[in-house]
């Protein structure tokens, strides 16, 4: 069965996480090893900060980041 995520672009740099963020996680360390755990801590109404250390971390543009979770 496969499982569905949904994902919301809201302003295009902010995210709102509908269902689960361990298997959407599981999916991002698999691209990028490097990243722990700390890199990917996601709090409900604190996507700003996920995103500005996955820019930091990645060296990628905020809307890049969106897009690409957004395709997971």
């Amino acid at each position: 069965m496969k499982v569905v995520f949904i994902l919301k672009m809201i302003f295009m740099d902010k995210l709102e996480f509908q269902g689960e963020w361990d298997k959407i996680k599981g999916k991002i360390k698999q691209a990028h090893a490097h990243l722990t755990d700390d890199d990917l801590k996601y709090e409900e109404g604190k996507d700003d900060e996920l995103l500005g250390r996955l820019e930091k971390k990645l060296g990628k543009a905020r809307d890049e980041l969106v897009k690409w979770i957004k395709s997971l």
